[in-house]
C-alpha cells in the first residue's frame, strides 16, 4: 500500500517558505533552501525542472561509493496538507503494509515482548541458522547472538522452530532496549563474515558522507548520531519492526522513525537499526515543504541511502547497475503512490 523507501539526504528548509525567481531566468524556483539543495546536489536538467513544475515526479541517483552504497533522490508536488502525510506515517502499521511489506508492527513505549509475538522466521533462515558460525552465516547477527543460538537451540527437537522464534523475540526486545538506553554504541557488530561490521560506525560514516545533511539539517543529523544523549525540539519518534521483501529473501528489519515539524517544513527520518539480510545500515529521509505560490500542497522530497556488503568484489561489480536501477524504479513508484494516496484521501 505504501512505498518505502527503506535508506537513505535532503535539506533542512528552516527558512521562510517562498518562491523566488532566479535572476535572469523565467523558470519558477522552489521554496527557500529546497531550491539551493536541488540546484547544488541534485542538478536536474532544464527538462527535468520543467517536468516537476508540471506535476511529474523527478528521480535521480546521487553520488555514493558504488562498492557499498546506493543513494537515490526523488521529488514530486503533492496537492494535500502536510498534516495528512504526518497522520498517515504515524499510523505506520497501515502506512507500510501490502506490496513488499509482509508485516509491520509499531513497538510499544516501553517495549514489550508481546510486540514481537507475530515474528515468524522464514524456513530458509531457520535452515541457515543450523550451520551459522561466527564469520560464516547467511543472517546478519552479532557474535553474542550467534553463540546464544548455538547454546540454546537443539535442532534435533521437534520444538526447534518455536524455540528459535522465542529466542529471536527476546533478542529483538533486548536489542531495542539497548538502543533506547545507549544509542548507536549499542547497535550490533555483525559477524556474518570474516569482516566484523559495526552498524553504528557504518551509520556514522554514511551520514558523514552526506554534506547536505550537515548544511541543511544539522539538528537532525546531531540527533541521529547522538540519540538518546541529545533531543530534537518539536519532534516525536518511535521504533517499529517489519518483515519485508528485499532481493531474494524476506528481510526482518528494525527502524527508528522520527518526525520533526516546523512552520516551514516537516522532516521524517527513518533510521535502520537492524536488517537480517543485505543491509549494514540505511536512512530514508523525507522532507515536506509547503509552497504558497502553488496553493495548497507541498513538495515531497525524499532521499534513500543504504550501505551493504553485496556491491563489492567481482559479483558486486556485475550487479551494481541493476541494484541502482531498481532503487531508482522503487523511488519512482514510491513518489507516484504517495502522490495518489495523499491526493485521493
Amino acid at each position: 500500500m505504501q512505498p518505502r523507501p527503506f535508506a537513505p539526504v535532503l535539506a533542512s528548509f528552516a527558512v521562510y517558505v517562498l518562491t523566488v525567481v532566479v535572476s535572469g531566468q523565467s523558470a519558477p524556483a522552489l521554496p527557500g533552501l529546497l531550491e539551493s539543495y536541488v540546484t547544488k546536489v541534485v542538478k536536474p536538467t532544464a527538462a527535468q525542472r520543467k517536468a516537476i513544475f508540471a506535476g511529474q515526479p523527478l528521480t535521480k541517483l546521487l553520488e555514493a561509493d558504488p562498492s557499498q552504497e546506493v543513494s537515490v533522490f526523488g521529488m514530486v508536488w503533492v496537492k494535500a496538507p502536510t498534516a495528512r502525510y504526518v497522520a498517515a506515517i504515524r499510523d505506520i502499521e497501515r502506512f507500510e503494509q501490502g506490496e513488499n511489506f509482509r508485516f509491520t508492527k509499531k513497538v510499544s513505549s516501553p517495549p514489550r515482548l508481546d510486540d514481537f509475538a507475530q515474528l515468524s522466521l522464514p524456513d530458509d533462515d531457520l535452515a541457515d541458522l543450523q550451520s551459522c558460525r561466527v564469520g560464516s552465516c547467511e543472517l546478519k547477527l552479532s557474535e553474542a547472538s550467534l553463540n546464544q543460538v548455538r547454546k540454546e537451540i537443539d535442532w534435533s527437537k521437534p520444538t526447534a522452530k518455536a524455540d528459535t522464534e522465542r529466542l529471536a523475540r527476546r533478542l529483538m526486545l533486548n536489542y531495542i532496549n539497548g538502543y533506547l538506553e545507549g544509542g548507536n554504541a549499542r547497535l550490533a557488530t555483525y559477524r556474518d563474515s570474516d569482516r566484523p561490521t559495526f552498524v553504528g560506525a557504518e551509520f556514522k560514516s554514511m551520514v558523514d558522507r552526506m554534506p547536505s545533511l550537515s548544511e541543511y539539517l544539522p539538528d537532525l543529523k546531531n540527533y541521529l548520531l547522538n540519540y538518546p544523549k541529545v533531543s530534537l525540539p518539536k519532534s516525536d519518534s518511535f521504533i517499529y519492526w517489519q518483515e519485508a521483501n528485499f532481493g531474494l529473501k524476506p528481510t526482518i528489519r528494525i527502524n527508528h522513525l522520527t518526525i520533526a515539524e516546523t512552520p516551514t517544513h516537516v522532516a521524517v527520518a527513518s533510521k535502520m537499526l537492524y536488517a537480517s539480510h543485505y543491509f549494514w545500515t540505511a536512512i530514508e529521509l523525507r522532507v515536506l515543504v509547503p509552497d504558497p505560490a502553488r496553493g495548497e500542497g507541498f513538495w515531497f522530497a525524499s532521499v534513500n541511502r543504504s550501505r551493504s556488503d553485496g556491491l563489492s568484489g567481482f559479483v558486486g561489480r556485475l550487479i551494481r547497475g541493476k541494484v541502482r536501477g531498481e532503487a531508482e524504479k522503487g523511488m519512482q513508484a514510491a513518489l507516484s503512490i504517495t502522490k495518489t494516496m495523499m491526493e485521493n484521501r
